[in-house]
């Protein structure tokens, strides 16, 4: 089947793999993501991890099987995206803030050899305590979620921020590696 190489330059997606035993190499998708939709669908954040693997395969030159995700943060049918400064990153907070929301992984993987694709969503629900605005301005000057859908990282988040969750704590991070590695052996099995 060759290498697997991973199509991101997300930290917490490779420790993630890691984690689940998965040898591969990292090659950063050079795909610039479209920031101007907002509507959340599947088909749309589906897509967004197929243009991340298709941009990294002229850049791969011998057999290998891609990875390519993309991770959304949806409430009330919105997508909320990564913010680009403190402001955005308060608001969408501060929206979160005593509700539930889902955050959507959607996961591609392309076979170069065989050409065999196969794509999968993953959906786990969170619901955040009701924030102060003290605690989203610490949170925020404390880790600085700019690289991170909906303005934070579940892993990082202090006691009293998050009520509960449900689903894959790994897809909330950014990457279901059970649901990768069920991708990886299906390819054996094609």
């Amino acid at each position: 089947m060759g290498k697997i190489i991973l199509a991101s330059s997300s930290p917490r997606r490779a420790d993630i793999l890691k984690l689940h035993n998965i040898k591969f190499e990292v090659i950063p998708s050079p795909y610039q993501e479209d920031h101007t939709v907002t509507d959340f669908s599947y088909a749309f954040v589906e897509k967004l991890a197929y243009n991340k693997v298709y941009a990294v395969l002229p850049l791969v030159k011998e057999p290998a099987v891609i990875i390519g995700a993309d991770t959304v943060v949806v409430l009330d049918g919105k997508i909320l995206g990564k913010p680009h400064d403190y402001d955005e990153a308060f608001d969408m907070l501060k929206k979160l803030s005593d509700r539930k929301h889902y955050v959507v992984t959607s996961i591609a993987v392309i076979n170069t050899a065989s050409g065999k694709e196969k794509i999968r969503s993953v959906t786990s629900k969170v619901e955040f305590e009701k924030l102060t605005n003290e605690q989203i301005d610490f949170y925020i000057k404390t880790f600085k979620p700019y690289d991170k859908a909906g303005s934070y990282g579940i892993q990082e988040m202090p006691e009293g921020y998050i009520k509960s969750y449900e689903g894959s704590l790994e897809n909330i991070i950014g990457l279901c590696g059970k649901t990768v590695s069920e991708m990886l052996r299906n390819f054996y099995c094609l």
